[in-house]
Formats: structure tokens, sequence, C-alpha cells
């Protein structure tokens, strides 16, 4: 498939998203967001992708949200279709069955802000900035920060950066648990490649099923995730890759999964 308005690489088993509006700070319009949607698909359905990064073209931003020229001309109906049609990245990037990292390398900001909420593991350089200032344009975020933020960083910070607008730093991120990783600028792509070499030593088979278990615990009640894990425990040992595991750890030797 061909894009306009991002770059779709894999290399080494790995799937390279990049939001590619530079000039216009990487911001979303239905076009970057279908296109990241399609991308994330091609991923998902690749058997030889096992993990997944997204990032921004440039320098200056990851993205700075949507593309606030095309607000001028909506009306409660328009944007309603608009947001069915678009909200899938911010949703479907959490249950895509494969790690997915971001790595944010300048401004992540409303919608930019809730596609990095939404990926498993962020990495920011030092000038990242991340917030929800969609108040500032007479609007709500629309795109789960509402309901995705106030679960990362508590609900009193949650409502201070959607009320007020106000940004925050990569470094506050990480005290807040937003981001897993600061580093500076010119260590960004080191500081993922290593995330992304221990992930390929790990079962990608398991690795689904981790990260579904992950996601439940934020969805269901303690005694249904409970109940969800132990069936996800159970299926583990219906795998190739969990006696090959067990395996290489008794004769002290690396494992060689192949993902089933």
């Amino acid at each position: 498939m061909k894009f306009e308005t991002i770059i779709y690489e894999k290399k080494d088993n790995v799937a390279w998203i990049t939001l590619n509006r530079p000039d216009k700070l990487n911001a979303q319009n239905q076009a970057l967001l279908s296109e990241v949607t399609a991308a994330l698909e091609q991923a998902k359905d690749d058997d030889e992708v096992h993990v997944i990064v997204i990032t921004g073209a440039g320098d200056r931003a990851f993205s700075a949200g949507a593309d606030i020229s095309m607000f001028m001309d909506w009306t409660p109906i328009s944007v309603t279709s608009w947001t069915k049609a678009t909200k899938r990245p911010y949703t479907f990037v959490r249950e895509v069955p494969k790690p997915v990292i971001a790595m944010v390398n300048g401004l992540a900001l409303g919608g930019g802000c809730e596609l990095a909420m939404g990926c498993d593991i962020v990495i920011a350089s030092e000038n990242a900035r991340f917030g929800q200032p969609e108040i500032n344009v007479g609007v709500i975020p629309g795109g789960a920060g509402t309901q995705v933020l106030p679960r990362l960083v508590g609900e009193k910070k949650a409502k201070e950066m959607i009320l007020t607008g106000d940004p925050i730093s990569a470094e506050e991120a990480y005290r807040l648990g937003l981001v897993n990783k600061v580093v500076p600028a010119d260590k960004l792509r080191e500081a993922v490649d290593e995330v992304i070499k221990k992930l390929k030593t790990k079962s990608p088979a398991i690795l689904r099923f981790a990260k579904l278990a992950v996601n439940k615990s934020l969805e269901t009640p303690l005694s249904v995730g409970v109940d969800c894990e132990a069936d996800l425990f159970a299926l583990c040992f219906g795998t190739q890759d969990q006696k090959e595991g067990a395996k290489a750890f008794l004769e002290k030797r690396p494992p060689r999964y192949v993902g089933k």
C-alpha cells in the first residue's frame, strides 16, 4: 500500500511507522489517521513483524495533535462521523497483539499524546513535551485522552492537564508514569533499539498473551482480570514456544522461538 502522510518501513522484524507531516509538526488530519490505522493493520497481519515503532518525522514533534484547520467547518453531526472514522488508531494501537513502542522525538500534544499513551512502551527525548491542550481551542480531547490519562497519571493531575491545557516536560511525564524512559535526543534511537533487542528475544506468541492480560487489568474488575490471566496462563502451555522456553532454560541455552 502506498502512503502519503506516513512512512512505513519493515526491517529486521520491526515495522517503523513515521508520521510524515513535519512542516505541520506531524499534525493529524483524516488521511494521516486512516493511514496509521492501515499501517497498524499491515504490521499486525505480517508474521515477520514482531515489534512496531511509531515516531514522527523531524526533530520538533512526534505529533502536535489535530490539524486545527479542519475545525472551522465542523458541526456536531460532521464531527461525530469524523471521530467514528478516525478514533480507531488511538484504540487499535492498544489492541494490536504485538508490542508497540512510541519513540517521542518532540511535541506529543492532543492526539499525539493520545497516540503515545496507547502504545505499550514510551521512550522520549529530553525535549519532548506531553499535553492535552484541546481546551485552548474550545474542545475537549476526542481520542480517549479523558479516559486514558487519568488511568496513567491519576485523576487530579489529569484534570489539571486537561482543564488548563498546560503541557508537561518529558521528565515530569516520566515521574508520573506516562513515559518509560527519557534520554538525550541524540540517544533516542539507541534507547529504542535496546528495547527492541530485548523484545525480539521473547516469544511473539507469549508477548501477545502478556499484552492482552495487562490491558484487561485496566478494563475489568480485579476478579475478572485474575480469571482472564489464569486462562491466558493456561493457553501458554498449548504453544510450541512455551515448551522451547522451558527446554532452553533447563539446557542453559538461548531459546529459539517460532511464534507458535
